[in-house]
């Protein structure tokens, strides 16, 4: 092609900004931005929740909704473990609780986790050895001492958190929580296809293999499977011994 036939520079490429919203005037570098963007002037949201309707702009903006519902907590906090929802949760806890602390000097050469305190430390560090230096008289063997006087309430009977509702007494604090949502009726932990709500994460990990069709327990014998343990402990021996 001749010189004098080729388009300029000018004529060929064209602007770094040259997708621009009628509705206010702003510019974007890719039609797919404009285009998310003037939902903004037009209200429509293309992606809507399944378990309660709410509609949104952007599939992230979906992503991070869904979180209230599933209970899952994605971000987790590197100094105390501490999981959230959402990135700017953590963030917000991390400049309260930890912009104080010292410098994290101690590392774990396995996973590359800090610590202020050697002794916290050597805690983590039985993570990864298996060490459980704290021993039951029962036999079983734990990392932490408090993690041993938890345990020690299933032989002493010790119920130290009781409900102020029906009386029952728990082991643990956590425990309570989720009896006290008996009787409150939350259920925090939604199905985000049919919208049943449960009040721990392991009945919502159950229920969800009604849908997805998993079969996680298997026979060993046989090897047909089940969905839920409870259903592959009642799966009777008997047709097993025919064969022998």
């Amino acid at each position: 092609m001749p010189l004098s036939s080729r388009p300029n520079d000018r004529q060929r490429r064209p602007s770094k900004r040259e997708h621009r919203c009628l509705e206010c005037g702003r510019r974007f570098t890719q039609a797919s931005s404009l285009l998310r963007h003037r939902r903004v002037h037009t209200g429509e949201r293309p992606f809507p929740c399944q378990v309660c309707g709410k509609g949104f702009i952007q599939g992230s903006d979906l992503v991070k909704h869904s979180r209230v519902h599933s209970g899952e907590r994605a971000f987790w906090c590197p100094q105390c473990g501490k999981r959230f929802r959402q990135p700017e949760t953590l963030a917000k806890h991390r400049k309260l609780l930890h912009r104080g602390e010292g410098p994290r000097r101690f590392l774990c050469l396995e996973c590359g986790r800090r610590f202020t305190q050697a002794s916290s430390l050597l805690r983590h560090r039985r993570v990864h050895t298996g060490e459980r230096p704290f021993l039951c008289q029962c036999g079983r063997r734990f990392t932490q001492a408090s993690s041993l006087l938890r345990h020690r309430r299933v032989h002493t009977g010790e119920r130290p958190f009781s409900c102020q509702v029906c009386g029952k007494g728990f082991i643990q604090a956590s425990s309570l929580l989720r009896h006290r949502r008996v009787h409150t009726g939350e259920r925090p932990f939604l199905c985000q296809v049919c919208g049943k709500g449960f009040i721990q994460a392991s009945d919502l990990v159950k229920h969800s293999r009604v849908h997805s069709g998993e079969r996680a327990f298997w026979c060993p014998q046989c090897g047909k499977r089940f969905r839920q343990p409870e259903t592959l402990a009642k799966h009777p021996e008997d047709p097993h011994a025919v064969g022998l």
